[in-house]
Order: structure tokens, then C-alpha cells, then sequence
């Protein structure tokens, strides 16, 4: 088979596509047949070896969709020629933490693509867990995108307990993450408010539910109080230092805003009589759980949720083409590869 590799630490142009044994399934994992891939700014990071370098050669990726191809021993809810979404979040399956269903606390949480080798390629194995049936009106562009960036967000929603008619402020609209969250907290009946340097990003958002957005690079706090007529109870953050003071001062008192990134830097300072006199709430979150991940696929293939939008696609082979736009920024939403 064919597969995207990296082999050094030095950025995306380490990587090379490759003519491989495809891998063979062990006991309670399938192969899948890739259709569709999708890429995210973590596959950028890996390159370069963050934020823990991966062993050498290394397939990237952690969004895909496509068709069970093979089944190890023990495997019984799926077979081969059914067609799957990948899910990318990955734990041990066996401990009291993941027995509980909160599978992020895991000892061995991680994700495809980053502490596993990835879905870059023509086939990959996965435990049959992470193997979720694809609902037959879900196409393959969404089914084989959404999953890390849409998970995500979801989650950072419900950790945010973003109720209808809250004020939701979403950060650095565009990305991935950023674009589900804007949809999802839309679909949930929230005032959606978002940010980006970019005028058409905030016109997409606009027309996808969004009131109104304002310039990241500016003092959207008061822009925003000025336009929802009050400040947020709900801020998704995933940019960093770069927006962390503006989005805390978007905050009411008691408001909430959730993690689950630092694109502009690792380091962000904070105002501390701000936090405790306010009554804010900083919180952290990452990927997401089982149940949060079914709950997901079900509102979008019910349509009561919209998908984040596929910027582009690539075919497998022009990776590089795909990598380019990714990290230019100008991208809205995903940017995809098809193996057709």
C-alpha cells in the first residue's frame, strides 16, 4: 500500500509517500480502506515533533472514513465491506477510568496519527471501537472529516454547559475546531458571536448563524458588548496568547471560557483579581468521550447539527498541495484528501 511517512523531525517536508505492507489486523482491530482523510493543524505539529516526537518512520493522520477491509480474531460487530467513520480518540479500553466512560482520563489516552501510526495511507488499523458504523446519508466528506475538530468542539460546549439563549463568543473563527463550534453552538439555540482577522471568515460565519463577528487583532470585548448588548457566558478559546486577555474580558462575571489549544504560543498571562473577583472559570478540554462522539454523530446525521465545512480536497497523492493551504491559514474549515 501506499503512505504518507515522516522521517525526520524537520516539518512537512520530511514526509514521503511511500510503497509499504499494508498492516495486518491483530485481535480486536480491523483494517479500513481509506476513502477520505481529512488533516489537521496537530499533523503539522507532529512533524516538527510535538508535542512529543512519534518513532520514526511515522504515518500521520487522525481523521478518515472508509471501508473495513480485514477483521482480527474476536471482532463481531463489524465486517469486511462495512463502511466506517474513524474515530481518533484512543484509550486502553480496560481500566476503572475508561470503564467509567470518561476515556480522556485515561493513562493511555492518545490520539491516531499522533501516538499510533495515522490514516495517511491506503489502509489502517484500528481497534474495532474506534471502527463507528457510517450513517448511510452521511457523505464520505463529512464522515471522514469531522470527527477530531467537531468532537472537540462538542465537547468544549458541554464542558462550557452552554445552555439555549446563552452568549457564546467563539475566537479565531476558520479553523476546524472553531467553525464546528460556531455551528454546534448555533444549532443549540445559543447567540453566536465569533472573531478572525479575516472578513470573509466572519461573513461565513454570519451566514451560517453567527449575529455578528469582530477583528481578533482588535478590542472585540467592547465590540462585543456593544453588539449583544452584554458580555459572554460562553468563550471558546483555542488561539492563545495572542486573544486570551480579549476573550477573558468578554466574559460576564460568573462566564466560562474553555481551552483546548494555544495556536499563538504556550505562555499567556492573566490578570488575577480578574479571575477571583469576577468569579470567571478557565477550563480545559480535550477530545472527547464515547458517548460524546455517538451523541455528535447522531445530531449530524439527523440534521438537527451542522457539520463543519470541508474547505477543499485534495487527491492523495498532492499531500504537500494539502499541507500548503492548511498552514496558510486561509483555509475555512477542513482540507481533505480522497483516495476516490
Amino acid at each position: 500500500m501506499r503512505a504518507w511517512r515522516l522521517h525526520q523531525l524537520t516539518g512537512p517536508k520530511a514526509l514521503s509517500l511511500d510503497e509499504i505492507p499494508p498492516p495486518e489486523p491483530g485481535e480486536g482491530q480491523v483494517r479500513i480502506r481509506t476513502r477520505i482523510i481529512a488533516l489537521n493543524h496537530l499533523d503539522i505539529w507532529v512533524t516538527h515533533g510535538l508535542p512529543a516526537p512519534p518513532s520514526l518512520p511515522h504515518i500521520l493522520g487522525g481523521d478518515g472514513a472508509g471501508v473495513v477491509d480485514a477483521v482480527g480474531a474476536g471482532v463481531e460487530n463489524l465486517a469486511e465491506g462495512d463502511e466506517v467513520v474513524i474515530n481518533p480518540s484512543l484509550s486502553c479500553g480496560a481500566c476503572e477510568v475508561c470503564a467509567s466512560g470518561e476515556t480522556v482520563y485515561c493513562r493511555h489516552f492518545g490520539v491516531l496519527g499522533e501516538h499510533s501510526q495515522g490514516t495517511l495511507a491506503e489502509m489502517v488499523v484500528v481497534p474495532d471501537a474506534n471502527a463507528v458504523p457510517k450513517p448511510p446519508n452521511l457523505s464520505w466528506e463529512t464522515a471522514g472529516s469531522f470527527s477530531l475538530a467537531a468532537g472537540t468542539a462538542f465537547r468544549m460546549l458541554r464542558r462550557g454547559r452552554l445552555s439555549k439563549g446563552e452568549t457564546l463568543v467563539v475566537v479565531g473563527v476558520g479553523g476546524g475546531v472553531s467553525s464546528a463550534a460556531a455551528l454546534l453552538g448555533a444549532s443549540l439555540g445559543a447567540r453566536v458571536f465569533v472573531t478572525s482577522r479575516d472578513p470573509e471568515k466572519i461573513a461565513w460565519a454570519v451566514a451560517n448563524g453567527a449575529e455578528a463577528g469582530f477583528d481578533s487583532s482588535g478590542q472585540f470585548a467592547k465590540e462585543l458588548k456593544a453588539a449583544a448588548g452584554g458580555l459572554a457566558d460562553v468563550v471558546i478559546e483555542n488561539v492563545g496568547p495572542a486573544t486570551w486577555g480579549q476573550s477573558l474580558r468578554s466574559l460576564r462575571p460568573g462566564g466560562r471560557m474553555v481551552v483546548c489549544g494555544a495556536t499563538s504560543g504556550a505562555k499567556a498571562e492573566i490578570f488575577v483579581p480578574a479571575l477571583f473577583f469576577r468569579q470567571l472559570e478557565i477550563i480545559g478540554s480535550t477530545m472527547y468521550t464515547p458517548s460524546e462522539y455517538q451523541d455528535l454523530l447522531g445530531l449530524l446525521a439527523s440534521g438537527k447539527a451542522t457539520p463543519p465545512p470541508v474547505d477543499r480536497v485534495f487527491a492523495f497523492e498532492d499531500l504537500p498541495a494539502a499541507v500548503a493551504r492548511l498552514d496558510s491559514a486561509r483555509q475555512l474549515g477542513k482540507v481533505a484528501l480522497t483516495l476516490g
